[in-house]
């Protein structure tokens, strides 16, 4: 994990020249602008980590270490302390993942149970759940095949996180390259069918990245198999 603590010390004891406690209260000249911004976000990163803060702590760790004197604890347990701080966040921050992505699962679940309710949905033995708003007229894709899409992605809650709308241009790869939700869609239009995919998390991106657990839900307009055909994006 990142340690942006750790970081945000280690760059302020570098970059200051004079000791904090002696920096002007008005920010009048650039070291003083550096030393507060520095300060800042090393406060705000102890907050955001809920790590409890001893300011002249701080500043005495900071001005022994510009002076090269002589640390008031061992170098041994200064490492120790850090150590055993790095795992407590990342313990902590692990934790509060884990009742996220419960929320996130049982919401995620209630979306996908509410839309195959409605009678023009469909589903697929994978657990794909599809709605075709055109079928199209021209090839149907193979999964080795290349496609030119235009689309839009969204968590269940309406939150846009991708959308080729929005670069102003439609996206070119072969179908077998991507998550396999839009494999096993895109395989049911042709050229110039539209479909919506609410794609589970196993066809999407399983336990991996910042979409990890998530039901995603994505509008594709298919504009070619094959080599990529100039196209605009248009909504």
């Amino acid at each position: 994990m990142k340690m942006i603590i750790l970081t945000s010390l280690t760059v302020l004891i570098v970059a200051t020249s004079q000791v904090l406690a002696d920096a002007p209260t008005q920010l009048k000249n650039e070291t003083a602008k550096i030393n507060y911004s520095l300060g800042y976000q090393i406060g705000n990163d102890l907050k955001q980590q809920n790590i409890k803060v001893d300011s002249a702590a701080v500043v005495k760790g900071i001005e022994d270490a510009i002076a090269g004197g002589k640390p008031l604890l061992d170098p041994q347990i200064m490492h120790t302390t850090l150590v055993d701080l790095k795992r407590k966040v990342v313990t902590e921050q692990q934790s509060r993942h884990r009742d996220t992505d419960l929320v996130n699962i049982a919401s995620d679940k209630n979306y996908l149970d509410e839309a195959l309710k409605k009678p023009d949905m469909h589903t697929t033995k994978s657990g794909l759940v599809y709605h075709i708003i055109e079928a199209g007229k021209g090839l149907t894709p193979n999964p080795t095949d290349k496609v030119t899409v235009n689309y839009r992605g969204t968590l269940t809650n309406g939150n846009e996180f991708d959308s080729s709308y929005k670069r102003g241009e439609p996206t070119s790869f072969p179908l077998n390259g991507v998550i396999r939700g839009w494999t096993e869609g895109l395989q049911l239009i042709k050229e110039g069918g539209k479909i919506q995919l609410i794609i589970p998390s196993e066809l999407a991106y399983g336990d991996r990245g910042p979409l990890a657990h998530r039901t995603l839900v994505f509008d594709v307009e298919l504009i070619s198999v094959g080599e990529k055909k100039s196209t605009p994006a248009s909504k």
